[in-house]
């Protein structure tokens, strides 16, 4: 299945509003309280989520969830900076860009992600490709592309996990899309730009 050409939206068309914990709805204060003892700031994406505090905790949970997957870290975030690329989030690519150098995963992997070339090691870069195909197809790979992906060591949860991943980057990418998320200065160092080349195979 071909992908979806990506549209790069210019300019925002509606300016949705960006919450502190003071200004957010009543339901999304403890979160934001939390983000920001955790983070030392509450980050733009919480802030714009904030305004529907269902998608801030929706996400939050979500998250943690899939924190505790069979899968590493390294292959999580394989599965979220793939999504990133592929969905055109700027600021999640940074950001995780920025949570990878935190949580030590090699540097050529995160370069391998944010550039869109392949990963050295060969099953993680089965992965990589497993989890485009899931976005590239809307969920529909085919028998021979299963069939491959299990035969590097993965498994059917692991097929799953994949899945679960790639929703929870649909609330944040989309997010940011909308809403045109500017960028936290946390995350600046590791700023990136979607490109043509990037966003496609």
């Amino acid at each position: 299945m071909a992908a979806v050409p990506l549209v790069l939206k210019e300019t925002p068309m509606t300016d949705f509003k960006k919450h502190t914990v003071e200004t957010a709805p009543e339901p999304a204060k403890p979160i934001l309280q939390t983000a920001l003892k955790g983070y030392g700031f509450v980050p733009n994406l919480y802030a714009a989520m904030a305004e529907a505090p269902t998608m801030l905790e929706g996400y939050m949970s979500l998250s943690a969830i899939f924190g505790k997957t069979a899968l590493s870290e390294t292959e999580r975030q394989i599965i979220l900076m793939t999504n990133n690329r592929l969905n055109g989030c700027n600021y999640c690519m940074a950001a995780h860009t920025t949570l990878s150098q935190m949580a030590e995963v090699d540097a050529d992997i995160i370069d391998a992600l944010r550039d869109n070339t392949p990963i050295a090691d060969a099953k993680l870069e089965v992965l990589r490709q497993f989890a485009i195909i899931i976005n590239e197809s809307r969920g529909w790979p085919s028998d021979a592309q299963l069939d491959a992906f299990l035969a590097a060591g993965y498994t059917q949860q692991s097929v799953l996990e994949v899945i679960l991943g790639t929703a929870l980057k649909i609330l944040s990418n989309y997010t940011n899309h909308v809403a045109d998320t500017e960028l936290d200065e946390a995350f600046m160092p590791n700023a990136w730009k979607i490109t043509t080349q990037q966003a496609t195979e």
